[in-house]
Formats: structure tokens, sequence, C-alpha cells
């Protein structure tokens, strides 16, 4: 075997020692919500209005034991879902899981990402969370899925960041050395690395990273193998991701969590150094944002094929002339204190709930205006907040 099929066939046993993600199968619909696996939401973040159309194709790239899959049929009851992976084993586990709880517009295959071009057609909406970090060849495998990415058709992606997985990287290779020529069993490894954190000092700075961070998900074997004893990683940082983004021939549409990525955050407090951030390019003002706050444990970003379309709200004209509907993903609704779409508690005011209530019902923004004391700048604010998605008049 190539080098490349060896590192491929060692992350296939890992999984298929230990299934990941390990979470518990149910016989019913997941709970909640994640928004990035929404289309509607999803595809409103990335351009600003509702997508046209709800009868799409998902991929679900590296699907292992079908957590996402299953979220992914059920948030998007319109769609064909398609999962692939490496892992015989993980496939088992995500066939019962999304059979168990009825999500059974999905097809599984065991397929590689690099071997993606195999799949019939295109889709609308590629996921790909935990596995392009995984892969011998990165840049092979995003380009495999972005050349099955539909036009005006987004990805969402999840790769690891080197800064803020640093105390883990030093432990993956503490481990490595430990096993010395029993490297491959994982079982082993994962009894070498818990046995590691038992006896370290308390005060060690793995230990307590480990404590702060991870342990609460690693009292799972499963969840510990894929942390510390994975046959290959590779963690990036700003410059190496947009290297990645840039191969894969999409356009970058902006991180899942903008506001992290704002560098008033960090410096708002003395304009003089903001003033400094004005000739940097968005790269390099994402890069200056990493050092500075490096708890960067991952970068999570979606990438579009033209043409996307980019709504702008900016005239008060066609604001008025839009329909507003709720954004899906928010949750307690109608209580004035609810969950938006990151989960992040939100308190309406009276006015807003009003407004709100009225979506939904095919009215333009103007004809809900007439009747609710709300303003222009009030609905633009809900419209940042991502509480409504807005289709153009």
């Amino acid at each position: 075997m190539s080098d490349s099929q060896s590192i491929s066939a060692a992350v296939a046993k890992l999984y298929d020692t230990y299934p990941f993600p390990p979470e518990p199968l149910l016989d019913e619909p997941p709970p909640g919500y994640n928004w990035r696996w929404n289309w509607l939401a999803a595809y409103s973040f990335c351009t600003g209005q509702k997508p046209q159309k709800q009868d799409i194709r998902i991929l679900d790239a590296g699907c292992g034991t079908g957590v996402g899959t299953e979220y992914l049929v059920h948030l998007n009851p319109h769609a064909q879902v398609v999962g692939i992976d490496l892992s015989a084993g993980a496939l088992a586990v995500a066939r019962e899981r999304c059979q168990r709880s009825g999500a059974n517009r999905v097809e599984f295959q065991h397929l590689s990402l690099y071997d993606a071009e195999q799949l019939p057609g295109e889709f609308d909406l590629i996921n790909c969370v935990g596995v392009l970090h995984h892969l011998p060849d990165p840049i092979r495998g995003i380009q495999a899925i972005s050349s099955k990415l539909a036009p005006g058709g987004i990805m969402h992606i999840f790769v690891y960041g080197e800064l803020g997985r640093w105390e883990i990287k030093l432990m993956q290779q503490a481990i490595a050395l430990l096993q010395n020529d029993k490297q491959g069993d994982y079982r082993d490894g994962v009894q070498i690395g818990r046995k590691l954190f038992a006896s370290l000092p308390e005060n060690n700075r793995l230990v307590k990273r480990e404590k702060s961070r991870w342990a609460m998900e690693n009292q799972r074997d499963e969840c510990f193998a894929d942390m510390y004893v994975h046959p290959q990683e590779i963690d990036y940082n700003i410059d190496t991701l947009f290297d990645l983004i840039d191969a894969s021939g999409l356009t970058f549409l902006g991180f899942s969590n903008p506001n992290f990525w704002q560098i008033e955050r960090l410096l708002g407090k003395d304009p003089s150094l903001l003033e400094r951030t004005n000739p940097l390019s968005d790269r390099a003002k994402y890069r200056l944002i990493e050092l500075l706050d490096p708890e960067v444990t991952h970068y999570e970003f979606f990438l579009g094929r033209p043409s996307l379309p980019q709504a702008d709200w900016s005239s008060d004209a066609a604001l008025l002339a839009a329909i507003p509907e709720l954004n899906p993903c928010i949750d307690g609704f109608p209580s004035r204190c609810l969950f938006n779409y990151d989960y992040q508690i939100v308190n309406l005011t009276e006015t807003e709930l009003e407004f709100l209530q009225a979506c939904d019902r095919n009215l333009t923004i103007g004809e809900i205006l007439a009747n609710v004391e709300l303003g222009i700048e009030g609905v633009r604010s809900l419209l940042s907040q991502q509480l409504i998605v807005l289709s153009p008049g």
C-alpha cells in the first residue's frame, strides 16, 4: 500500500475499534438543533435571504456514526441525504441510528472522501465536519468534495486549529513515544493516556487543560481515542487554513462564529491600535485575532460555489418589501426570553415579540410595521441577530 493508503487504513481501523461520535441511539428524532445543518438557516446566514428551494440534495462527507447525518435528515424534511465514510464499523452504527429515529431519507455508502466523484449528481449542501484534518492529503480531499457542490450550493466545514490544541498535540506525542512499536493498538494507547493523566501532577499544564476543557467528553473511550491516539491529524492556523480554502476553488463565505473574528472585541479599548489594523487584509486581521486570543481549537466556516445571491437590505424600500419568517432554529418562542440560532439567550421587547408573532403570515415587513410600532431599524436588529429570514418582495 502507498503511504496514503496505509494512513487511511489506520484511520479506518481506529473508527472500527472506537466508532465515533459515540452519541446514544434514540428511538425518536434527536433533541434540539444545529443551525449549521439546517438548509434554510445556514443559507440565510450565508446569503442574507431564504433559499428558493427546499427539495435539495445533501452530502454528509465523512459521516462517522451518523450523528450529524441524523440531524441533517430531520432538520431538512424535503431533502435527500447521502452519507459517506471510510469506516464500515461507524457506518453500521449510522444506519442503525437513522433507522431507529425515522431518518429514512438517507443513503449510506462505504466510500472515502477521495472517491466522492463516484457519487452521482451534485449536492446543494455539503457537510464535512472533523474529517479533512484526518486525511493524509486534505487538499485532495477538499477538492474531491468541492467538485460535487452544485452551482449556488454551500459547504460547511470544521477543521482543527493548532493554537488551542497545543496541549493535545503534546500528549499525542507522549503517548506515541510510550507505545513505541505498539502504535496502532488503539486500546493500548487509550490505556497509556489515561494512566499518564492519572500520574501527572495536578498542576501540570496538560492535566489542567484536560480537566478544564475536555474531561467531560473524554470520559468516553471513543472520544479519548479520537483526541489522543488518532493516527493522522493536521492542525491549521489562519495562513494554512486559507491555503486549504483557496485550493478548493470555492468562495469563502465566512466563519460560523463571526463575533469571535471581530478585532474590536480585543482592541476596542484602544482606538489607536484599532486604527493600525485598518490597512490589514481580512486574513491578516484573522491571524492577528488568533495570535492575541490563542484559544482557537477549531475553525468552522462556510464555502460557496457561484453564483450565490447576496442580499442587500440597506435600502429601506427593499427591506419594507421583503417577507419575513422566523428562523427555524430558535427555541422558546413565543416567549420574550428565548434561545437564538446559536443557543444564546435573547430577551425580546414587547414590540419585538409582537413583530415576530406577525411573521410567517406571508405579510411584507411594511405591512407588519403598519400595525406594529417597531420601526425599520428594529427590524434590522432582528435580522442581524438571525431571528428572522427574509425573502425578497
